[in-house]
């Protein structure tokens, strides 16, 4: 096999991973999917009433959106409107096995919306009842406690928000050999210290949680809902919401009063805030993520006046930083074949260096897809990569910088899979991830549906820092490779990695791609060429820029964004235990102001 050809098949095996009114809201028409997980108050947006009413509208039944719902649901009448449809049901979500499955399908109904970045790197956003936490590798860790400090959130209540969260949906991973040589061969690699199983975010190399159980049966942030008071929250499918309604203020701010969202066959419908918002108690509270809630506040008026304007979009609120400081964390990646079977790992092992980088891995590139003979390789390549699919096209095809990711690259690559013997599927990715990142981007509107995906750029590794961690990351995972823990899945005489990394045998792995003239920083530019997303982007609605420490849009009133739009940067290693701990801490701090509101009413 050539060196050219294992480099290519390392990229694509990669692709394989990685209601009528305020007081019916009961629900009385609960689709039979819907009722069967016992979620009686989940009905179909086609359903809806044309007007409405309730205390908390939340736009985005994701991973901050459905705790949050939850929460609120204690002691309110709440609505949520989720875009996407139940998670229940559908084996690309639930089951570990088909994790890839869900990333690479792009029909219309797909819980995974693909959006290609204007850096040329192609991504998905969640469009499911429980949002990324239906696609995810299922990696459980907390944010550091520097992180909640620095947030300025109450770490009381945020250890109770994590500890709820983790009674419901986290559990202890059964760790396969391939993960226990990681874990050895990066405390060998000078990763340490051994913090064993734990769900802190600590340095050195640690067991993380996971949110699949031990069948492999994905638990989502949808299964919160089951916390929730049946009678006083009602979901609503396949929603999309197109804009918040705002009213004029007069001489104050203007004040948000309700949303407008689209059914499935396009019907319009209008939900109201009770009493009309702006009191301070009822509000529209956006969870629709790090796309989904700047996006929206555009639609609705509240971004920068010259973007809005370009749009026909009349302006509500000249807000300059929405949509501004969006980041990804940018991944990158080696493929270590391995001389022996490996079993399907995906992410329970993390190395938290103290020099910015996160290195993580999976293993069992086949997915739990059985390869005899060169037929049923081609078959794999069909059935995960898809032959002509925009997923691999320029998301996952890593022999080639990402603006020159083409349909024709993609289909050379698929070739060379067809070609392969199947034994070099066999092995696992590590994989590095960088703190922060430093470099940051920004998201404009495409158009005015709220259904397309809006223009993101990220600017991957335009801060030297971010490439420097990248670089000190892939000399770290070369460590871990070369190390006696290791030495069970890597063959004897390096022959069959150094073929895969293009390097001679004393250094090992190094880059995929054919050496630039003159270039002196390989593992730099290695990381520059090779680079894809882990999907933790963030920001876009930063507190302190888009909304303040109480999650409210600055500029008007009866308006909160709580998700990872807020975050400046990524929490922990994998950031989902953060989101939906967010979401929890949000609900409980938002019902608590409404109480010491109400009785300071009382009074008077």
């Amino acid at each position: 096999m050539s060196a050219a050809h294992m480099g290519r098949a390392a990229a694509l095996i990669l692709a394989t991973l990685l209601a009528s009114s305020c007081v019916s809201v009961s629900v009385t028409v609960a689709s039979k999917e819907a009722r069967r997980y016992n979620f009686r108050f989940v009905r179909h947006a086609r359903d809806a009433p044309a007007v409405s009413y309730y205390n908390y509208i939340v736009v985005g039944g994701g991973t901050a959106g459905c705790p949050l719902a939850a929460t609120l649901s204690e002691h309110s009448r709440v609505l949520l409107l989720e875009r996407g449809g139940l998670p229940y049901g559908n084996r690309n979500v639930s089951s570990e096995y088909h994790f890839a499955d869900a990333l690479a399908d792009t029909s219309p109904l797909s819980p995974a919306q693909r959006f290609v970045s204007e850096d040329g790197v192609v991504n998905a956003r969640a469009r499911v009842l429980g949002g990324g936490s239906c696609l995810n590798a299922g990696f459980y860790t907390r944010a550091s406690a520097g992180y909640v400090r620095a947030a300025g959130w109450d770490a009381r209540l945020v250890n109770a928000s994590y500890r709820w969260v983790e009674r419901a949906l986290v559990f202890r991973p059964g760790v396969p050999r391939w993960q226990r040589a990681l874990h050895a061969g990066l405390l060998e690699a000078g990763v340490t210290p051994d913090n064993g199983y734990t769900l802190e975010h600590l340095p050195g190399t640690k067991i993380g949680g996971t949110i699949f159980d031990r069948r492999g049966r994905r638990h989502t942030a949808a299964d919160f809902l089951r916390r929730a008071h049946p009678r006083r929250l009602t979901v609503f499918l396949h929603a999309t919401v197109s804009r918040v309604l705002f009213r004029p203020g007069g001489k104050k701010k203007p004040v948000a009063y309700g949303v407008v969202f689209t059914d499935s066959v396009g019907g319009e419908h209008h939900v109201y805030l009770r009493g009309g918002g702006g009191g301070g108690k009822n509000e529209v509270i956006l969870a629709a993520g790090t796309l989904g809630s700047p996006q929206l506040l555009m639609l609705s008026g509240v971004g920068p006046r010259v973007q809005l304007e370009r749009h026909g979009i009349r302006t509500v609120h000249d807000h300059p930083g929405v949509g501004q400081g969006v980041a990804d964390n940018p991944m990158n990646s080696v493929f270590v074949p391995s001389p022996v079977p490996v079993a399907l790992s995906l992410v329970q092992v993390v190395g938290v260096t103290r020099f910015g980088s996160f290195i993580e891995g999976v293993s069992g590139s086949q997915f739990g897809i059985p390869l005899h003979g060169r037929a049923a390789a081609s078959h794999a390549v069909a059935r995960n990569f898809g032959m002509f699919s925009p997923m691999v096209r320029s998301r996952q095809l890593g022999t080639v910088p990402p603006r020159e990711r083409t349909p024709e690259a993609m289909r050379r690559a698929a070739e060379v899979m067809r070609r392969l013997d199947p034994r070099a599927f066999r092995g696992g990715f590590i994989l590095e991830k960088i703190l922060g990142p430093l470099s940051t981007g920004h998201i404009e509107l495409r158009s005015t549906d709220a259904r397309a995906n809006p223009a993101v750029t990220f600017n991957y590794f335009r801060d030297p820092r971010d490439v420097e961690r990248c670089a000190r990351g892939i000399q770290a995972m070369e460590r871990v490779v070369r190390s006696p823990a290791f030495a069970r899945f890597t063959y004897a005489n390096h022959s069959a990695m150094d073929a895969a990394f293009r390097r001679g045998a004393a250094h090992f792995p190094v880059n995929l791609l054919p050496r630039h003239p003159g270039d002196t920083r390989p593992l730099q530019q290695y990381c520059r060429e090779t680079v894809m997303t882990i999907w933790h982007y963030h920001g876009g609605c930063h507190v302190g820029g888009v909304v303040d420490q109480d999650y409210r849009v600055m500029g008007v009133r009866g308006l909160r964004v709580v998700d990872s739009s807020t975050f400046k940067y990524s929490p922990g290693t994998n950031p989902q235990a953060t989101v939906m701990m967010l979401g929890r801490y949000m609900g409980l701090r938002i019902l608590r102001e409404r109480w010491i509101r109400k009785g300071a009413e009382d009074k008077h």
